[in-house]
This record gives structure tokens, sequence and C-alpha cells, in this order.
């Protein structure tokens, strides 16, 4: 698993965050109950290419560092917490990779804090009505229910639960290692600040975020790729065409082989898109 190096001091609390690499900045931004580790076979390739790659611990649920206590979690407050780190390691012009739930706070930054964002690439993610899609939908009430996170963190701790289409189980096509699985599960498991921090944040999802977010991409004229799994049951194809068909520069590539954590089942694939991408549309050969 990567090693966490760094920290960023923010308001909101302290992000511990791995860096790889030299060059132009490549942001990572995973989504719900996942954390850096998700990216732990696309950073060096991408580091490798001549990019400096930095990939947080956002509070998701996955981190290992609780946000303190009055710090905003919702989906806008975490794009501004996305916002705040961009502007506290002073990033500039920066090319944005993300996830799943990430995605979605990847468009809310788009749509209302786009200055330090040179282009951005979008994997499978929650968009418009689909935030959360309907497997995942009972989480945001269940947040409500006192108790409800301990359950959750209990419950994902069985592999059986797990490998069910509302674990991880349509999320991956394949076998999420071991070693990741318990980097994603433990922390949620052990420590009641961040089982908090997963409840303020769920608490606070509603599709009303993306979909407001949604009406202001037509003014985001940045480059965007939808890096999209082909065979993706969560978040389909469509989503992506829609997205295409409201974002100014946008363009598809389809990713066969992988469910939505494209990081986890085809991190090969996802490295050479983003390397192209950056050096054809965002950064320019000599980056």
């Amino acid at each position: 698993m990567l090693e966490r190096t760094c920290q960023a001091r923010l308001d909101q609390g302290v992000l511990d965050y791995v860096e790889m690499g030299e060059g132009r900045p490549v942001v990572f931004v995973h989504g719900l109950l996942v954390n850096a580790d998700l990216w732990r076979d696309v950073l060096p390739l991408v580091a490798g290419a001549g990019y400096r790659c930095l990939a947080p611990d956002w509070p998701l649920g996955s981190h290992r560092r609780p946000m303190a206590p009055g710090a905003d979690l919702s989906p806008p407050g975490l794009a501004r917490l996305i916002a705040d780190f961009l502007a506290e390691l002073d990033l500039r012009d920066v090319l944005l990779v993300a996830n799943d739930t990430g995605g979605a706070l990847t468009q809310i930054l788009m749509a209302e804090h786009p200055d330090r964002i040179a282009g951005v690439v979008l994997t499978p993610s929650d968009a418009f009505e689909r935030f959360f899609p309907p497997m995942f939908a009972p989480l945001p009430p269940l947040a409500r229910v006192p108790g409800a996170m301990w359950l959750t963190a209990a419950a994902l701790r069985s592999r059986f639960v797990r490998g069910l289409p509302f674990g991880y189980g349509w999320i991956a096509k394949r076998p999420i290692p071991g070693a990741a699985i318990h980097s994603y599960v433990d922390p949620v498991w052990r420590d009641r600040g961040v089982r908090a921090d997963l409840g303020r944040f769920l608490r606070g999802v509603h599709r009303r975020h993306t979909l407001a977010a949604a009406r202001k991409l037509a003014d985001f004229r940045r480059p965007v790729l939808l890096a999209w799994a082909a065979e993706d049951r969560l978040f389909p194809m469509s989503l992506a065409h829609r997205l295409a068909e409201v974002l100014p520069d946008a363009r598809i590539a389809e990713i066969p082989d992988s469910h939505t954590f494209v990081p986890e089942d085809q991190p090969a694939a996802l490295g050479e898109l983003i390397v192209g991408f950056a050096r054809e549309k965002v950064f320019g050969l000599a980056h």
C-alpha cells in the first residue's frame, strides 16, 4: 500500500496525502469508503511519465485522521475542501482525476471553484440525478439512524457482505486484494471520529448537489476526458454521454473489462489514458 509521507493542514482538519514524481500537478480524488490506495497502481505510471502526483485520503470513511468536529463535510463542503487543498499547496493548472463519489465532488468543484483546474479526467462517477445510484440510495437516510455507521463498518468486515452488490461486489469486477480491503475498511471500523465524518458526509448527499453542478458545467471550458467503464453496472455509459453533451470540451474513452473501480480493474489502461490526455490536451507534449 502507499506510504503517506505528507500532510496538509487546513481549517477543516489535517489531510494525509501521497506525493510521487515531479512536474505539472495531477491530483486524484477517490470516492466513498476507499482512500489514496485506490490509485496505488496508477500513480507510478503517471509519475513515471513526468508528472507530480498527489493523492490525499479525503474524509469519505477510509481516512485515518478524523476531521475537525465543526468541519463542513457535505458534498459542497468537501468540494471546498479540495479547493482549499489546492490553495494550501499553491497548486495551479491542475489535472484532476476522479472516481465514483469523488467524481461528484469534482463536478461540484468544476462548477463552483474552477480557478485552479486545467483539465479533468472523470472515471465512472455519480452525476445528475444519480447521486447515489439506486443500489446505494439507502445510505443517506441510514446515516441518520443512531449506530448505523458502526453497523455498516461491522458488516464490511465480512467477506461475504463485501462481495454483495451493496458492498464492493458491483464496484470492482475482480476481487480487491486483502491489503487494500483492510486499508479501506479498517479506519471506519476502528475510529469513532472517522465514522462520525462518514455519517456527516452521507447525511448531506442529495441529487440536488450534482444537478446544480450540471447546470453550470456548460461554463467549464477546460478539457475533460470521460474514461468510462463500458461494463459498469452502477454508472452506465449513457451517463458519460450525458456529461459529454453538457461539457463544451469533452471526449469519451471506453475502458473494457472493468466496473466502477477502474483504478482497481484496469490501472494500466487508465494510466495510459491519463498520460495521453495530459500531454495532448492539458499540459502539452513539453509538460
